[in-house]
């Protein structure tokens, strides 16, 4: 009796070497990229008392410039692109928080502005980034 052992065609195999090298180069992009999303424009930020609520840093920075600009990070674009990509990130990270840094001469109105419209884009959890007093 003789036993036949099944052989194994060589071009039914599924070779993973390429496929990990691809994700750790992926992985390695998104961990250089991820930071550089959420800094932002220095912002002449208000001061506040002891209990400042200084920001996420994991958070999506967005400010609003003394001369009512807005920006993403450091980039600047129309409130409502501002908003259009957050929703967009909200897709990839559902509890997404945001940080928003009004600059000390900005308008109150287009702070409030940018916050009434992420609430309204259903974004919860939004913070205002401010500085100590005695910074």
């Amino acid at each position: 009796m003789s036993r036949h052992r099944k052989s194994i065609d060589s071009n039914s195999l599924i070779v993973m070497t390429p496929m990990i090298d691809v994700m750790t180069v992926l992985l390695a992009v998104f961990l250089v990229a991820a930071p550089m999303m959420t800094s932002g424009i220095d912002f002449n930020l208000p001061r506040a008392g002891a209990s400042v609520l200084s920001g996420d840093d994991s958070a999506l920075q967005i400010g609003v410039s003394a001369d009512g600009r807005y920006y993403l990070g450091k980039n600047q674009m129309s409130r409502d692109e501002v908003v259009k990509r957050a929703v967009a990130m909200r897709g990839e990270n559902p509890k997404l928080a945001i940080t928003l840094n009004g600059d000390r001469g900005a308008s109150y109105g287009a702070v409030m502005s940018m916050m009434g419209a992420l609430k309204d884009a259903g974004f919860g959890r939004i913070g205002l980034k401010t500085k100590l007093t005695d910074d």
